[in-house]
């Protein structure tokens, strides 16, 4: 069985390779700043509001209305599984999941054979056959997020949180007619005890890969969340090691993400192709500090957990981005099948946020960020001396003594809305201070003063939850 996979997989990648046609450079670190990216000769801050993972999976899912919502509403980025997970309805109290296929709609990169007997309706599947139905929908979607100058996340594996999503994968012995995959859902992602899964894993890798190979508007995520689970960091590294060696192969290079942990931790021993360290629920964004040093670009890339309100999730997103993050991806849960422009009205008990107000903020903050030569710039915290309330936060972006962008937000909204007195360290020169409201965009207060150097008070406008700050000084 090993032989025939690998026979597979080189065959696969030695005809394409020799066919494939030159391509536009993938999305890259930027070479003046690698805490961002180079997109299509652009500085570029991913940001993004985005549906469940399920939009190539799930086959009922119109990705091509979600990914024209996205676009209409100014956000760049998009995170999709690509099938060797899935979850059964209901999974973490989510209503109407799109990576959640109704029975028989499940879409992956092995074929069905003609064995009947998979888990959720249709046939088993062979996993030494390619699913030429999946690699095509694959290939339109990401085709689709470049036609939008959308950026997708290509997450190759996911850990199995309970034996409910190991019943449901084709690698499950159950589910495939190879006799494969006959362990528990702990060893199916290690280089000892994966039941001659790891051969499977490798060769779905060098598929994905080859495939997408000609695309600019792709990265790859090695795994979703492995620390949840106790996925080794060699497993990590030998996948890293795969996407690496295939493309070196197919002469291309795009980046590879890595999911470190929930909240924040220190990388220790980074792979030396990773160039995304992504964290999850990553309020407050002390992680972004602690790993700022790897001159590689931080995201957080998923949220949730925090109620349905909007005022959570904007703040984690600015407050990440002005500490120094490159990449925010809010999970949207208005974006279901029959709802793929994000319309969705989810219960109160959904374990998480998005929508139209909220993607709407998101682009707020892209367009603040945007605005600035960000490439120039890197977390400053100390520029803000006092006048913060009590509870209030604040992280801070700068090109010392030319611009400076700072985020506020208290703990609890103020009723009624207040302004705050900061106390800021600026430069000498004639100033431009503009207090940025980050529910609709607008400069609710603006002032130009000439400053002598050294420390400043502003007064913001009045505001209930945040605000953001933008000063500049003339001529610089």
């Amino acid at each position: 069985m090993t032989h025939v996979l690998v026979a597979l997989a080189l065959t696969t990648l030695l005809c394409l390779s020799l066919a494939a046609d030159a391509a536009a450079d993938p999305i890259s670190l930027h070479p003046d700043n690698p805490h961002y990216f180079l997109f299509r000769g652009k500085p570029t801050v991913l940001l993004t509001s985005g549906e469940h993972y399920g939009a190539v999976l799930n086959s009922e899912f119109d990705y091509t209305t979600y990914l024209d919502t996205l676009h209409a509403d100014g956000l760049n980025n998009t995170r999709t599984f690509i099938g060797a997970y899935c979850e059964q309805p209901g999974a973490f109290s989510i209503a109407q999941n799109s990576l959640a296929p109704a029975e028989g709609k499940l879409l992956c990169p092995w074929a069905r054979s003609q064995t009947p007997g998979y888990a959720n309706g249709g046939n088993k599947f062979d996993l030494t056959q390619w699913n030429a139905a999946y690699f095509a929908r694959l290939k339109d979607f990401v085709g689709k997020a470049s036609d939008r100058a959308l950026v997708v996340e290509v997450n190759l594996f996911c850990p199995f949180y309970g034996d409910e999503m190991w019943n449901l994968s084709p690698m499950n012995t159950r589910n495939n007619v190879n006799g494969l995959g006959g362990v528990p859902r702990e060893d199916v992602y290690t280089l000892d005890k994966h039941g001659e899964l790891l051969p499977v894993q490798d060769a779905m890798v060098r598929e994905v890969v080859t495939e997408l190979r000609d695309f600019d508007n792709v990265y790859y995520e090695i795994m979703n969340e492995p620390y949840i689970r106790g996925v080794t960091m060699d497993w990590q590294h030998h996948i890293a090691d795969v996407i690496a060696e295939t493309e070196k192969q197919l002469g291309v290079a795009h980046l590879i993400s890595q999911n470190i942990a929930n909240g924040k931790a220190k990388v220790e021993n980074p792979h030396p192709a990773v160039s995304i360290f992504n964290f999850h629920y990553a309020w407050p964004p002390e992680t972004v500090a602690l790993n700022y040093g790897l001159n590689k670009v931080l995201g957080d890339n998923e949220t949730g957990f925090k109620g349905t309100g909007d005022f959570h999730y904007r703040r984690e997103a600015w407050a990440f981005i002005l500490a120094g993050g490159g990449l925010y991806n809010n999970l949207d849960y208005s974006f279901t099948v029959g709802h793929e422009d994000g319309t969705f009205a989810y219960p109160p008990t959904q374990p998480g946020g998005g929508g139209a107000s909220l993607r709407r903020q998101l682009s707020i903050l892209k367009q603040f960020v945007e605005r600035f030569d960000f490439i120039r710039m890197a977390p400053n915290p100390s520029v803000v001396k006092g006048g913060l309330p009590e509870g209030a936060t604040a992280s801070a972006l700068a090109e010392a003594g030319v611009k400076y962008a700072v985020y506020v937000s208290r703990e609890k909204a103020a009723a009624p809305a207040t302004s705050v007195e900061l106390t800021l360290s600026l430069p000498a020169g004639d100033l431009r201070a503009e207090w940025v409201n980050t529910l609709t965009g607008a400069v609710d207060k603006g002032e130009t003063f000439q400053h002598p150097g050294g420390e400043r008070r502003l007064t913001s406008s009045a505001f209930a939850e945040d605000v953001a700050l933008r000063v500049t000084v003339a001529g610089r």
